[in-house]
């Protein structure tokens, strides 16, 4: 049986495959269904695969090292840039009230013309003020190219999460993967630029798995 502390399955239980820590919200809908989300230092790394470890725990910018990785093939793909209103768990995270909107961008990092990892950044709309207006529209221009080369950036708190199909957020990160994905690893990081909140998800997909992935250090 697994071990639980404060009710999220403990690391030490997890196998290769991420489904023991994927916990469905009680009382969500089919469209809102979301991963339980655990804090980076609520898991123990050595009990995570080793590729899937080097991409939650790293502490650089997922965009580069992509675009080592890859070479010249690397490219930024834009699916969405427009407000909504964020996931549930995002807007706790980011203390919104219910009605409040955000702006969203969803992008993929591809390989060619592979997706290796889908990300998806909600900016409260409270936090579009001065210096923070240069993240809105920024095309097929990486975020992270952005975040961390300023000094008004700051990389908050860490989250994990396994995501299965029926997550909501599987299903946008799968989109376009032209077959099945049972369970993809995901986490996500809680920024301030120039002072303000903004929320980046990151979800690692097959093909980034499959080349392998060198840690930064």
């Amino acid at each position: 049986m697994a071990s639980v502390v404060g009710g999220i399955p403990h690391a030490k239980t997890l196998p290769h495959g991420c489904g023991q820590a994927a916990v469905i919200e009680a009382g969500g809908s089919v469209a809102t269904r979301e991963p339980r989300w655990v804090p980076q230092d609520r898991l123990r790394q050595a009990a995570l695969p080793g590729v899937a470890r080097s991409l939650l725990f790293d502490q650089g910018s997922l965009t580069r090292r992509v675009q080592l990785a890859c070479g010249p093939g690397f490219r930024v793909r834009l699916r969405i840039e427009r407000w909504e209103r964020p996931l549930p768990s995002e807007r706790r995270l980011l203390r919104m009230a219910p009605s409040q909107l955000a702006w969203v961008r969803e992008v993929e990092l591809l390989c060619g013309p592979h997706p290796w990892v889908y990300a998806r950044t909600v900016i409260p709309a409270t936090s579009l003020r001065r210096a923070v207006l240069q993240l809105v529209n920024l095309g097929e221009r990486p975020l992270g190219a952005v975040l961390f080369a300023r000094r008004e950036a700051r990389r908050g708190p860490v989250e994990m999460a396994c995501l299965l199909p029926a997550h909501r957020l599987h299903g946008s990160a799968s989109a376009n993967l032209g077959g099945a994905a049972d369970e993809l690893w995901a986490r996500r990081t809680l920024f301030h630029f120039a002072g303000k909140p903004l929320l980046v998800n990151e979800v690692f997909l097959p093909g980034l798995l499959a080349a392998g992935y060198e840690p930064s250090g």
